[in-house]
């Protein structure tokens, strides 16, 4: 399955759904004072912009995977995805993340979250059911490293779920590196070629695949473009 963002409007109407569902984590106007303030330790989660793939991923996890299955989340710190499935009634969460800090959580004493490089994850093999990634592949890309510890990681017939940034047509990166990695965003030819090379390492994708994209929605560091969101399963 790959789908494209094709419009700000599918951005608004996502966080409407997750409002009207009670799992919108973005803080309001009290929280943002507080945390300017200094009063609420807890880290800010959350970003309007990638509402619509945070709820393409909940809403897949929520069809695809029984509530007390394991899911992982990589890119894990300010990420809606495992505070949301905590407010669904999954128990079995885990959190991966550079950032030291990321046991500032919400949810942290019920929420497993680890500091460390996910390409060098402490996990054992076959630990998950549903591993995702919501606008984080694209940072410091490493096809070998990420598909490689993608299937040690997986469960036979588990998930792989990842947004990412993306326009059809190439867009260079040289010289950008946010958060001090590479950064890239991908091209229809280089989605194609990581399916292509997924399928190597036994993971395929989960219904129809579509390239085409019609207006970017999204603009950042100097670029414009927009998101896209897949899902492969471990065969």
């Amino acid at each position: 399955m790959l789908e494209i963002l094709q419009s700000t409007e599918e951005i608004d109407e996502a966080r409407r759904v997750l409002s009207a569902r009670g799992l919108d984590c973005l803080p309001g106007w009290g929280g943002r004072i507080l945390q300017r303030l200094g009063w609420n330790r807890n880290a800010a989660v959350g970003d309007y912009l990638k509402s619509w793939d945070v709820l393409k991923t909940v809403e897949f996890i929520e069809k695809s995977v029984p509530p007390h299955m394991t899911v992982l989340d990589i890119g894990a710190y300010a990420s809606e995805i495992l505070v949301i499935l905590q407010r669904m009634g999954f128990s079995d969460l885990h959190g991966i993340d550079f950032n030291a800090q990321i046991n500032r959580m919400p949810g942290a004493s019920r929420i497993r979250f680890v500091a460390g490089d996910f390409y060098s994850s402490p996990y054992p093999d076959a630990a998950f059911d549903a591993i995702t990634a919501i606008s984080v592949i694209e940072h410091g890309f490493d096809k070998s490293r990420l598909l490689g510890e993608i299937t040690r990681l997986l469960r036979g017939g588990g998930f792989f779920i990842a947004s990412f940034d993306y326009w059809p047509e190439k867009i260079t990166t040289e010289g950008i590196r946010p958060f001090g990695l590479s950064w890239t965003i991908f091209s229809a030819e280089e989605v194609a070629a990581l399916l292509k090379d997924a399928a190597d390492f036994g993971l395929f994708p989960v219904g129809e695949l579509s390239y085409g994209a019609s207006a970017k929605p999204v603009k950042w560091e100097t670029r414009d473009y927009t998101f896209g969101w897949l899902v492969l399963q471990k065969q």
